[in-house]
């Protein structure tokens, strides 16, 4: 039996953007059809769980201009619409989307605001054409280049080595001449005190 991934969406007038969470996916495989099918399989976890979707898209897509990125924690497909119109929901039909799709609040704007890729920040990743991949059956072929596409991370300087290297450390029992024991201030004896109000 299948699993389904979390998957976010957002669009733009000329694109729909697809993002597949899932962490640590082994054999990711995307295939697109021009009529509008998106299907995704791929394994994860420590059990090896299969995953798979299969979406009929609302409308129409090109093949050959949409592009693909298999990160380390998600699957991040920008897709060329057919026609350059805005979809009123991701996927055909009369019923409500799946619970696992979601909208991705931080790649959607409305459709009157629709500035095309404008501000979106694609963090440096490497894209593989759909169409040029001989059909999607395998997208595992280009993974090693994308993943030297990932960058740095940033933020990481704070963890580097700490300067208290080579120091001593005294365990609590050692104790210096002249320290007082906790008892002979009134601290941890039966002698209760009550605390001054704040102002």
């Amino acid at each position: 039996m299948s699993r389904h991934p979390e998957v976010k969406w957002a669009q733009r007038t000329d694109k729909v953007f697809i993002t597949v969470l899932l962490p640590d996916s082994k054999n990711a495989k995307v295939n697109l059809e021009p009529e509008g099918v998106f299907n995704f399989s791929a394994t994860a976890g420590t059990d090896n769980n299969t995953y798979e979707l299969k979406f009929d898209l609302f409308d129409k897509v090109n093949v050959e201009e949409s592009k693909i990125n298999i990160g380390v924690r998600s699957i991040f497909c920008i897709l060329e619409k057919a026609e350059k119109v805005w979809w009123k929901k991701l996927l055909r039909g009369d019923g409500k989307a799946p619970h696992y799709v979601k909208v991705d609040w931080d790649k959607w704007v409305d459709e009157d605001e629709d500035k095309g890729l404008g501000d979106l920040d694609l963090g440096g990743m490497d894209f593989s054409n759909f169409g040029g991949m001989g059909g999607m059956g395998d997208m595992m072929g280009g993974m090693g280049d994308m993943m030297g596409g990932m960058g740095g991370m940033g933020g990481m300087d704070e963890f580097e080595d700490s300067d208290d290297e080579g120091q001593e450390v005294t365990k609590p029992d050692d104790k210096a001449e002249g320290d007082a024991k906790p008892e002979e201030h009134g601290i941890g004896s039966s002698e209760k005190k009550e605390a001054e109000p704040s102002t």
